[in-house]
């Protein structure tokens, strides 16, 4: 597995993720040898967090908009480093898995509880995590998964047609003047020379009409 940017700025938190810090820090404090599940863990702390008015949520929305503004600051100087060839813009965005999307709810989660976890071990707590969940519970991510999953191919096939009939029409306009200069007939826009010749041609035409009019009279 690559490694991400080393000096990549490290990721803003959120209120909710301050919250669960600090509720892992008095936990320490108060039973440092009691061991806690994650998910009893995670269970009550969205209880309590659920709970709290908007002035007790106050202190951790402040402290967010703090870590933002140096997240803001920290990539106004970050400069990522040169990578292989540039991904297509247009090109749809692949779609999660469920175990995926499984680790972007609890990711925010595991990083509070355990701050000075790496990414790889985050990674493998999560894993963890996943395999002792119950089909049942497995459901939600999967199924939505799978929307995801139809919803990209059909966004993929959209962009490949659109693809192929701009590549199409592109080859056959190409064709079209080759032919017309191999044919010997100049392409649309010099037609106009022709048509110049033409006039001159009818003036002259006319200006004899004229001079017969003048004998006659």
């Amino acid at each position: 597995m690559a490694k991400g940017d080393p000096r990549k700025p490290k990721g803003k938190m959120s209120a909710y993720a301050y919250f669960v810090q600090t509720c892992r820090e008095e936990h320490k404090k108060k039973s440092p040898e009691v061991p806690v599940s994650f998910s009893e863990f995670s269970k009550r702390c969205s209880a309590r967090w659920k709970a709290m008015s908007d002035k007790e949520k106050s202190r951790f929305d402040d402290m967010a908009k703090q870590d933002k503004v140096r997240y803001d600051q920290e990539m106004m100087h970050y400069m990522p480093g040169k990578r292989g060839k540039k991904k297509d813009p247009n090109a749809p965005k692949r779609p999660p898995s469920g175990f995926f999307l499984f680790c972007s709810e609890h990711r925010p989660q595991i990083k509070a509880q355990y701050p000075s976890l790496g990414i790889g071990d985050v990674a493998k707590k999560l894993g963890e995590m996943w395999n002792g969940l119950t089909e049942s519970t497995k459901q939600p991510y999967l199924i939505k998964a799978n929307k995801l999953k139809d919803k990209y191919q059909k966004a993929r096939g959209d962009v490949a047609d659109y693809k192929t009939k701009s590549k199409t029409g592109g080859v056959s306009m190409g064709m079209g003047m080759a032919m017309a200069v191999g044919n010997g007939v100049p392409p649309k826009p010099m037609m106009k020379s022709n048509m110049d010749d033409e006039d001159d041609e009818d003036d002259e035409d006319e200006e004899e009409d004229d001079d017969e009019y003048d004998d006659d009279e």
